[in-house]
């Protein structure tokens, strides 16, 4: 199968590093013009280079623009108004015990996680609808579904993602739009690399060792028994954007490595 998204624009927010990094990599590659975003010119600058020098001949751009704010989804909207392929990929996570959890951080976690998807969401769909192709892909997590009792806040914005995407999934129907989500498992991206170091410091680790217990103790259930890497999980997220997946819509796609344990 050769995935050719040429005179494809695609936006991949919180694109400067981590999964939505190797996502709008991976979307240059298959021939999209792609919009890198995050909330620092200089990140997105860097973030620009890297996939031009990985990527030769690519088309690819930076619009630096904070998507967890109501001003800063305006201002890229107004920045870029009309794209082919929107990943809802920006999002912030924190192991937390539940009762140390301020009604501040609920909310902060909604604002990054939620809103920011819901607000491009509303701008781009009815674009996409008008011309009869798009897609939207929201980046979940198997935490939505397995809720993580170390970061409950965390897992009830990505159920949230998935009962978005699949309401705005039925608005397409009969159109050449699709809306889906994405749910990693626990990936070795930049954050999660730093988080697993913390670990291995306080548990006299090495980083290996820490990051094997980690999805042993906390994902038990894992078929992978490792942590994925940002790769694997922009391989999936890329084909869900792409013309050959035309019949994959309204779905909740898994690339947990195995960790929720159910046959649908």
């Amino acid at each position: 199968m050769k995935i050719d998204l040429s005179g494809k624009t695609a936006l991949v927010t919180g694109s400067t590093a981590g999964i939505g990094h190797a996502i709008a990599k991976g979307l240059a590659a298959a021939g999209a013009d792609v919009v890198v975003n995050g909330r620092g010119q200089a990140k997105v600058d860097a973030a620009v280079a890297s996939i031009a020098k990985a990527v030769p001949d690519s088309r690819v751009r930076g619009i630096a623009a904070d998507v967890s704010t109501a001003a800063g989804c305006k201002a890229l909207l107004a920045a870029l108004p009309d794209v082919d392929i929107l990943v809802n990929n920006a999002g912030i996570f924190e192991p937390k015990d539940f009762f140390a959890i301020p009604d501040e951080d609920w909310s902060r976690f909604f604002e990054v996680n939620v809103m920011s998807g819901v607000r491009l969401s509303r701008g781009y769909l009815q674009g996409m609808l008008k011309r009869n192709w798009g897609r939207i892909v929201f980046i979940s997590s198997e935490s939505g579904l397995n809720i993580p009792t170390e970061m409950i806040h965390y897992g009830t914005t990505k159920t949230a993602q998935l009962a978005i995407a699949r309401g705005l999934a039925q608005l397409t129907r009969g159109t050449a739009v699709t809306v889906n989500s994405v749910l990693p498992g626990p990936t070795m991206s930049e954050g999660v690399e730093t988080f697993v170091k913390d670990l291995a410091r306080q548990n006299g680790q090495s980083i290996e060792e820490a990051a094997s217990n980690f999805v042993k103790q906390h994902r038990p259930t894992s078929l992978l028994q490792r942590f994925a890497s940002t790769e694997e999980i922009a391989n999936l997220v890329v084909y869900v954007c792409s013309k050959q997946a035309s019949a994959t819509n309204g779905a909740a796609l898994r690339a947990e490595g195995g960790i929720v344990n159910t046959i649908a």
